[in-house]
């Protein structure tokens, strides 16, 4: 078992305050595979100082130079793929072809979209013509604590520490106690690539303490948090009390509205992309909202897509899905699945328990409910696992209606062939995102939602700007030498 106790603090690998070990539990067989240890208060007031110490440096690096040291970073990150890929297979249970392309490839992918955002970015500018004097500045905005969850790991730490680190900011991560290893291996990537001591600093930990003492902490100026959206409910308030700016990617329950005229694979592609990562993500098209004239036949290709996910250990190569991360989290989706079987929906693909074939490991069948409404539990509560929900609709209208209908607000779908509806619909929903007919978005385009799916946005650009203060300078020096 690995044993990974010490804390990435002002530039070293050091020693908890006050030893507190928590294992790290391979979800495919249920065994601890790593023990690492929880920060105190005191670990993370050390990172804190460490973090605020090399700010004033760090905000005045010129961008050139910290553009250079993520360039090193992304090269070593390469380097380091099948190490993070294992990580991310061993302590989340992402089937290992999954991790090595989408997980680790996450993190790669991000951190070059920033670079190309951040080469071009106007750090400063005048404010227009009628006042060349007057400038508009970018400025980081200070410490930064970042708190990522486990089911993406890498997406979300690269999405926080890279454009934290371009933008000038020092920074903590926390990332989830769930899956530490692969954050461990980043730290040491950060560290390869020579990022000043305090830049960058890692400490493991709960929410309770170590979350709570971060978003808290007065030092602190900034907290990214990607979770739960009760999780950051809490952040908010914690953080008011410091007015820290508050950065939340949380929720989701998107709608995948699939009208009559869609194509024929729609209905497949949204079973598949739904039982991507087991269902762990918060953006996955969860309720499949079809349209009345073709609701039957769209059940039995739910149904006939559902039996053909394969479900196996995570360590296997292959084409499967692997466990949920967890036995809370196993156990929460069981509850919700007999909640849909009480409340009337009909069940035409998995159900209760593990497959037949598997015994141990937190494996979830690949469920299929139709004939829902969108009052049901299973139609309002983020599930975050393979399990999709079928509601049938009319019109348009009502297909709106009910994608609306939410409190989230992260991403939904359309699947039309007529590009104006599609347009409509899109500009109608609510929510930070919309991917029609299977079409992503585009490298560097921002996510993040609306509602109590959380605010602001991570990605590109968009990602960069959430780290960056704007600062008006009048009678600005135009001649002066840089």
């Amino acid at each position: 078992m690995l044993e990974k106790r010490d804390f990435y603090i002002n530039g070293e690998w050091v020693s908890p305050v006050t030893a507190k070990d928590h294992e790290v539990i391979d979800p495919s067989t249920e065994e601890p595979c790593a023990v690492i240890s929880l920060a105190s208060e005191a670990d993370v007031d050390k990172a804190v100082a460490a973090a605020k110490a090399a700010f004033p440096d760090w905000m005045m690096t010129p961008v050139e130079e910290r553009i250079a040291l993520v360039e090193k970073f992304l090269a070593i990150y390469k380097e380091r793929a099948e190490d993070i890929a294992q990580a991310v297979t061993m302590e989340m249970g992402a089937p290992i072809d999954l991790a090595r392309s989408s997980q680790w490839g996450a993190g790669y992918s991000h951190t070059k979209n920033f670079l190309a955002a951040a080469k071009n970015f106007e750090w400063i500018k005048p404010l227009g013509d009628h006042a060349p004097d007057t400038m508009i500045v970018h400025e980081a905005v200070g410490v930064c604590a970042l708190i990522t969850p486990w089911n993406w790991p890498l997406n979300q730490i690269s999405l926080k520490v890279i454009a934290a680190a371009i933008a000038g900011c020092t920074m903590i991560l926390k990332p989830s106690e769930e899956s530490p290893l692969d954050a461990m291996i980043f730290a040491e990537c950060m560290d390869a690539a020579g990022f000043p001591k305090g830049v960058f600093n890692l400490v493991n930990g709960d929410g309770a303490t170590a979350g709570a003492r971060l978003t808290s902490h007065p030092d602190v100026d900034m907290v990214s948090f990607t979770g739960s959206t009760r999780a950051g409910i809490a952040i908010s308030k914690s953080a008011a009390e410091t007015l820290k700016r508050v950065h939340l990617e949380l929720g989701g329950k998107g709608a995948n509205i699939i009208f009559a005229d869609a194509d024929e694979k729609a209905v497949k592609r949204g079973v598949m992309s739904m039982m991507n990562n087991s269902g762990q993500s918060c953006n996955a098209p969860s309720r499949m909202l079809v349209q009345r004239d073709i609701y039957p036949q769209a059940v039995e290709a739910a149904k006939a897509a559902a039996e053909q996910v394969t479900v196996g250990n995570a360590h296997e190569e292959g084409r499967h899905i692997g466990p949920v991360v967890n036995a809370a989290q196993w156990e929460k989706i069981q509850g919700l699945i007999q909640k849909g079987i009480d409340e009337g929906a009909t069940l035409i693909a998995g159900g209760l328990g593990r497959p037949e074939h598997l015994n141990r490991g937190f494996f979830v069948k690949p469920t299929v409910f139709a004939d829902a409404n969108n009052q049901m539990t299973i139609a309002r509560e983020e599930i975050f696992g393979p399990v999709l929900t079928m509601i049938p609709f009319d019109t348009e209208e009502e297909a709106i209606e009910i994608a609306n209908d939410t409190v989230y607000g992260l991403t939904n779908y359309v699947q039309t062939q007529d590009g104006a509806k599609a347009n409509r619909v899109a500009k109608r929903v609510r929510s930070g995102m919309v991917e029609m007919n299977g079409k992503s978005r585009g490298a560097g385009a921002p996510f993040g939602g609306m509602k109590q799916s959380g605010n602001g946005r991570e990605a590109g650009v968009w990602g960069i700007e959430d780290f960056l203060e704007v600062k008006a300078v009048g009678g600005w020096a135009l001649d002066a030498a840089e």
